[in-house]
């Protein structure tokens, strides 16, 4: 999926979003169940001055790993909500998660209007 520099930013494909999984020890953090604590720190985080082709390659193949975790849905929010700024977490790139914050700032202000809205006709 290269795109050129000045093209619109596409999330790539993600496997859908799972129901996050309960029945494990509620004191125990999400991470411990994290598939990834298997597999090479170096699959989710891009060495200096990797090369595109081989930059996308690895973020699939991180994706991949990503999509058969119990805990996708936890990471993903904690890469969003600390924001995480490198790496792949919960299937999402860094780059792919810039553009779900902005739709969600961008939610949120159109929200905040609508309700303003409302108020100012209502009174």
């Amino acid at each position: 999926m290269l795109q050129s520099p000045h093209s619109s930013l596409q999330v790539a494909a993600v496997p859908p979003q799972r129901v996050p999984v309960r029945d494990r020890d509620q004191d125990a953090p999400w991470h411990t169940e994290a598939v990834c604590r298997r597999d090479e720190a170096g699959l989710f985080f891009a060495p200096s001055k990797e090369p595109t082709a081989a930059r996308l390659s690895r973020e699939e193949a991180a994706k991949r790993v990503c999509g058969g975790c119990p805990v996708m849905v936890e990471c993903r929010e904690h890469a969003l909500l600390q924001p995480e700024p490198y790496g792949v977490w919960g299937g999402l790139t860094a780059a792919e998660r810039r553009v779900v914050l902005a739709r969600r700032r961008r939610r949120e202000m159109e929200l905040k209007k609508t309700a303003h809205d409302t108020i100012a006709a209502a009174g």
